[in-house]
This record gives C-alpha cells, sequence and structure tokens, in this order.
C-alpha cells in the first residue's frame, strides 16, 4: 500500500501512524510513517512557533516524540486504534496551545508482522466548536446527563457529590474515586468527597491528609503538562511517570494502585482541585476517559460556585478585621433563638465592652486600634471556647453559651475582669447574665448589657482620663 498516496487524498490534516507490535502486549514505538500536506505544514508551523521539540523538518518514519513531548492520551488513542482496532474520536481542549483539536483516528488493515498501523486526522480550530464537543456516544451522554441532573437539583451538595462519586465509580468500575479540593496560595488543600469499593485494596486518603499533602498536589500540575486528563492503564504509562516524578510513581505503588485517571477541577481558569480513578476497567479506557471528561466540566463548575457561595456567606457572617463572626450573623442567631429554632436548657451571655480604644485611636494611630480590637477577640475567642463570640459593632462584643453550668463560665468573666484593671492588658467592661430555666434571649442580652454599661461607668470613674469624649 502507498501510504503517502494514501494520505495525499485526505484534504485535512492526516498522518499514518505505526504502532510496534510486542509479543507482551505492551506499547510499543510510535512513528509517523507518512503524512500529507497539512500535516506537514502544521508540524513545520509548531515547530517555527516553538511548539514542537525539534528544529529539524519532518521526516517519514520518525517517532512522533520527536515532534512533541511524550503525550500518554496520545499513545492511548494510537494503541486503541491501530493495535486493538477501534476508531477514535476525541476533542481536546489543550491549555499550552490558544487551540482546540478535532481528531479522528481509524485503523488499517495493513498486513505487518512487525507493525499496526491507524490513521491519524485533525481539525485545528481557534475557538471552542461546543457542537463537536457535544457529539457524544449513548452511554457517555446518560452517564453525563444522569451527574448534570443530579447537580442542577441537589438541595445537598455533600450528599448530592457523594452519590455521583459513587456513580462515576460503579461507571468505571473502579475501586476508588475521591474529589480533592485546593488552594494553592493558601496552602490548604481537603476531601470534599470519595468512595471507596468496599472489599477492594484500596483506602481513603482522608486518613493520610495533611496540610503538606498539598505540595504533594502540586506536582501534578506539572505532570499534566496543560492535559486536561491523565490516565495510566499500562505498564509502559507507569514507567513514563516513574521517570517524571519518582517520588508519586513509588506513592502510587505503595498505595496498590495499578490503573489511574486524574483530571483537574477548574472553574474561571484556576485549579481549584482534582478528581480521580483508581484501579477501574482498563477494558474501557476510552470511554472512561471522554466520561470524565465532559463530567469533570460540570462537576467543576457546580463546585466553583458552591464555593463561591459559600465565601461569600461567610463575608455576609465574619467581621474582616478580627475573624469572628459579626453582627449579622449575631442578628441571625439571635432570631434562630426567637422562633424556637435552637432548643437548649441554659443560656449565659456575656457582653463584653473594649476599654480604652478611642485614647489608642487618637494617639497611637487606627492601626494601633485594629491590633487592639483583635487581641480583644482572640482573648474572648479562646477564653468562651464553649460559646460563640460575635463583634457586635465597634468595641463591642457579645458571647452566647448554651448548656453549660453557671459556675466554670462565671469564673471566666470574673478572671477576665479582674486582669482589665491592670490597664497593661487588654480591659474590658464586663456585663454577665445566666439563666438556667430556659432563659429568654432578649431578657439575657437586655440584662447583661445593663450590666456591662454599669462596669464601664465604674471603669471610667476610676480612669476619669481614659473617658470617651
Amino acid at each position: 500500500m502507498d501510504l503517502q498516496k494514501f494520505v495525499d487524498s485526505f484534504n485535512s490534516m492526516t498522518c499514518v501512524v505505526s504502532v510496534e507490535k510486542r509479543k507482551d502486549g505492551r506499547l510499543g514505538r510510535i512513528l509517523y510513517e507518512a503524512a500529507n500536506a497539512a500535516f506537514i505544514e502544521a508540524t513545520n508551523t509548531a515547530i517555527r512557533d516553538g511548539y514542537a521539540i525539534t528544529n529539524e523538518p519532518f521526516r517519514p518514519g520518525t517517532s512522533y516524540e520527536k515532534y512533541m513531548k511524550k503525550e500518554l492520551n496520545f499513545e492511548h488513542f494510537c494503541y486503541q486504534c491501530a493495535i486493538k482496532k477501534e476508531p477514535v474520536h476525541a476533542y481536546i481542549r489543550p491549555e499550552h496551545f490558544d487551540f482546540c483539536i478535532n481528531l479522528i483516528m481509524l485503523p488499517l488493515g495493513i498486513e505487518d508482522p512487525n507493525k499496526a498501523y491507524c490513521t491519524y486526522s485533525q481539525n485545528i480550530s481557534p475557538e471552542v466548536d461546543y457542537d463537536t464537543m457535544s457529539k457524544l456516544s449513548v452511554e457517555t451522554s446518560s452517564a453525563v446527563l444522569k451527574t448534570c441532573i443530579k447537580l442542577r437539583g441537589t438541595q445537598n451538595m455533600q450528599k448530592t457529590m457523594d452519590e455521583i462519586l459513587s456513580d462515576i465509580r460503579d461507571l468505571c468500575d473502579a475501586n476508588y474515586c475521591c474529589i480533592l479540593l485546593t488552594d494553592f496560595n493558601e496552602h490548604t488543600c481537603s476531601v470534599f468527597s470519595d468512595s471507596v469499593k468496599e472489599g477492594s485494596n484500596q483506602h481513603s486518603i482522608r486518613g493520610i491528609l495533611t496540610n503538606n499533602f498539598v505540595d504533594y498536589a502540586k506536582t501534578w500540575v506539572d505532570i499534566l503538562a496543560g492535559s486536561n486528563c491523565l490516565m495510566l492503564a499500562s505498564e509502559d504509562d507507569f514507567e513514563a511517570i516513574k521517570q517524571r516524578d519518582p517520588n508519586w510513581y513509588a506513592s502510587l505503588t505503595k498505595a496498590n494502585v495499578d490503573s489511574l485517571v486524574l483530571l483537574p477541577l477548574e472553574f474561571n481558569n484556576t485549579i481549584s482541585g482534582f478528581i480521580w480513578v483508581t484501579n477501574f476497567d482498563t477494558t474501557k479506557t476510552l470511554q472512561i476517559k471522554e466520561t470524565l471528561e465532559i463530567s469533570t466540566f460540570f462537576i467543576a463548575s457546580e463546585l466553583g460556585n458552591f464555593q463561591l457561595l459559600n465565601r461569600l456567606e461567610m463575608l455576609s457572617n465574619m467581621d474582616l478585621l478580627t475573624g469572628i463572626l459579626n453582627r449579622n450573623s449575631m442578628n441571625n442567631r439571635v432570631s434562630q433563638f426567637l422562633y424556637g429554632m435552637i432548643s437548649y436548657k441554659s443560656l449565659a451571655v456575656v457582653f463584653a465592652d473594649l476599654n480604652g480604644l478611642k485614647p489608642v485611636n487618637d494617639v497611637q494611630g487606627h492601626d494601633a486600634g485594629d491590633e487592639l480590637l483583635k487581641k480583644a477577640s482572640t482573648i474572648l475567642k479562646e477564653t468562651f471556647t464553649e460559646g460563640t463570640v460575635y463583634r457586635a459593632g465597634g468595641d463591642e462584643f457579645l458571647v452566647i453559651i448554651t448548656d453549660h453550668p453557671r459556675e466554670p463560665i462565671e469564673a471566666k468573666v470574673n478572671k477576665i475582669h479582674e486582669k482589665s484593671q491592670d490597664l497593661n492588658n487588654v480591659s474590658f467592661s464586663l456585663g454577665f447574665y445566666y439563666s438556667d430555666c430556659d432563659g429568654d434571649i432578649r431578657t439575657a442580652m437586655h440584662e447583661a448589657d445593663l450590666r456591662m454599661y454599669e462596669d464601664k461607668k465604674q471603669f471610667y470613674a476610676r480612669h476619669p482620663e481614659l473617658k470617651k469624649r
């Protein structure tokens, strides 16, 4: 068969790829055997633009790695098509390029004892073709649609995501599936959801997760190298990872991982975490890859919106200066008491007003005043660990405690009051009220407030030089 004449009959960028046949079933060398003018021109353009890793022009019979970095997904496509004789279609949006690739690979029945062959055709476009992206197999479409319906109808994101991960694990016939959320700026990470197959040799990473794990996760960004999916399904794939990152390879081996699909979760062009599946059915590699790539697009979007809403809710309820709950949160909590949404047997309320803030602001400046407020909030938060501390406004703080005995709380109030007499310490005027008979929150706050103002009156009587003007 004249391969050059064959590829020249294609209008789109096309080449014939050969995959070395090996008796052990592992992936052999992958060569570009012949290419049409459009494919050669695209390759030469990549060389000129610095995308290729060679300066030499295209030559038939050359390893694909001469023209692009080793790409495990591409190798999976070639093996699936040339060796297993299965057609491949994929739509790729590589992050390190400013274009999208629509590729089609078809097996060729060329008799050769040493090689198997397939065509590799691709169209490149600068913009995303959503019509092409949406052309999925029935199985993939069904799985993705199921995920979307669950996400859009959820009233409990955590519970829904647990269900979705269990669905994905079952679809992949995998032992483990996990979503890890990361914040590289804050140096934190957490497991949002995971699913372990009962009786498998896999375990949840929750038991080994520490904040240092985020450094580990950072290396995955480099390993992905701009790809939206990393799939390890053969010895050759793991050997490639061993060369890239020996430490990760060792940890995967120690964790009994013999196959892995890893995808980044991206929202607003930022990686916010990762989703992965381990020890899956490798006979369905391409279907699993396609399903996870599309599903992850929606999962990342919903998780991003979920985190954004949580962030907005936190900001609406958090005092940004001190890091404790603000007046808005305090009012919401009080409303819960009033509407009977909180059941309790005893109620304690402490009003704490910071003494001497105005002189500090006037003499030392507002930065010094802010530091004083931060210290005050820290003292109250670390003292009343059994309750909730709110910044009621300005230099006033409120502590609400339910279902704790009076004596230890009162002892803490007295201790702060005693230390407040020394002006070298952070000084508070305090009002304390306790009820052990289902006390009314309004009464408790009113009485504590009155007692706090009486204490403040006495404080300024002792220290008239600090009196507010």
